[in-house]
């Protein structure tokens, strides 16, 4: 986002400038679309080339991956998107700087802990009771370390205000170096397996965590007051735990049903849910487009205390999400079968799975940016019953819904699971925040 963004001026809500927030938006907006369109096209051709085993492995172990990098980071990555813009609005540069580097020397070290013991982990599972997963995993746990930075420093070039530095290395840059990469080995080998695309996905993420680590650096220096850095690391890991477990959840919901599915029923299942999840993903875009623009915004006016700003970008930022994923949701739902036939026929099994998860992720849209609110705004520690309760209901309705329904029940569980966190944070916002972010309100309210 541009600094002319918000007015440090005024604490009043006629400081912030929508036309700014709307045109940084827009560039996030075509960033991600591309973004996004680039990563369904890699899951489209890797499906084919590798077919629903392999390609139900590959993305197993990508699973695992995304869920071991949460308690890796530490919650670090939210917590400097959340205090890097109010230490910019104090003009607390020796924290700012220390913040930086501390968190990510901090996320280093616990990512390579967390290898070896999971490292550790799988060896003696395997030894007692060997299973088809032991070998890719062992071969994708660089993953973990990779995704972990990745995150790191794409939350980082957030709370600059870097929508650029944010997104294109590893929304664009990354998804193209993948498909090229498979691309390649498909023609070197007459074959892709997922121990070659988990090799391919190692190497790519490493060219992007080196190009995001540069702009990084480069930005740093160049647009903070340099000075000696001030590691509050108590402060910093007092606000991160909490942060860690609302994240674990998140990725609990996000991942865990492929992680059971592919579990419980095998490769095969896993790799077709993948397809509906990964297809649900288009209805969310829009929602998580305009939070990672809004959400250092959500900082500097709560920190300004101005809550009438608050509740107009709230309110202006909720139809912005809205109907656009109003119009993805009804596209997604009429022409199911002909997109997950993209993936290939055996695909099309998926069909319900995504109509389940496309009317879940609607629900999402219509309570608006309610987690968000409640992390950039200081209330972390309020949503973690929350956070901590749905990360529960999700597994234990996996595990009863999936032997039951197979890979519809898995969309159930998550899709229910996904409407009471979010009505139930939206409740929350309005206790604490007094901001009320449903476009029911944005619909119906007077004088906007």
């Amino acid at each position: 986002m541009t600094n002319s963004s918000i007015s440090q001026t005024s604490g009043t809500s006629s400081t912030f400038q929508f036309a700014e927030l709307a045109k940084d938006t827009a560039v996030a907006l075509m960033i991600q679309a591309t973004g996004l369109v680039l990563i369904y096209l890699v899951q489209v051709f890797l499906a084919q080339w590798m077919g629903k085993t392999e390609y139900g492995i590959y993305e197993y172990v990508m699973s695992w991956s995304l869920l071991l990098a949460i308690p890796a980071e530490l919650g670090l990555p939210m917590t400097v998107l959340r205090l890097l813009p109010e230490y910019k609005v104090k003009q607390e540069w020796g924290k700012l700087h220390g913040l930086v580097r501390g968190s990510w020397l901090l996320a280093l070290l616990s990512s390579v802990l967390l290898i070896i013991l999971a490292t550790g982990a799988i060896l003696v599972m395997n030894h007692y009771h060997s299973f088809v997963y032991a070998t890719p995993l062992l071969f994708g746990m660089g993953l973990v370390l990779l995704q972990t930075l990745v995150r790191f420093q794409q939350e980082t070039a957030r709370a600059m205000e870097s929508i650029l530095t944010a997104f294109i290395p590893s929304q664009i840059i990354f998804p193209i170096l993948v498909l090229c990469g498979g691309f390649v080995m498909l023609h070197i080998n007459n074959s892709l397996t997922s121990l070659s695309m988990i090799g391919v996905a190692t190497l790519m993420f490493l060219v992007v965590v080196v190009c995001q680590l540069g702009l990084l650096w480069q930005k740093l220096n160049k647009e903070f007051e340099t000075t000696t850095p001030v590691y509050a690391y108590r402060e910093w890991l007092g606000i991160s735990l909490i942060l860690l477990i609302q994240q674990a959840s998140f990725a609990i919901l996000s991942q865990i049903d492929t992680v059971m599915i592919g579990s419980f029923i095998g490769p095969e299942a896993a790799g077709i849910y993948n397809a509906a999840v990964k297809t649900a993903a288009w209805t969310s875009f829009v929602l998580q487009i305009v939070n990672m623009v809004v959400a250092p915004v959500f900082t500097t006016l709560y920190a300004q205390g101005d809550i009438e700003g608050l509740q107009k970008t709230v309110s202006r930022v909720t139809n912005w999400i809205f109907f656009p994923t109003l119009v993805i949701a009804l596209f997604l739902l009429l022409f199911t079968q002909p997109i997950l036939s993209l993936f290939g026929a055996d695909f099309i099994e998926g069909s319900w799975s995504l109509k389940i998860l496309v009317m879940g992720q609607m629900i999402n849209a219509l309570c608006g940016s309610v987690a968000i609110l409640m992390i950039m705004t200081g209330h972390q520690k309020k949503s973690l019953p929350v956070v901590a309760f749905c990360a529960l209901l999700n597994i234990i309705l996996n595990a009863i819904l999936i032997p039951l329904f197979g890979i519809s029940g898995a969309a159930i569980a998550t899709s229910f699971t996904m409407i009471v966190w979010n009505v139930w944070l939206g409740i929350l916002v309005v206790k604490y925040i007094n901001v009320r972010p449903s476009i029911l309100y944005s619909l119906f309210q007077s004088g906007n």
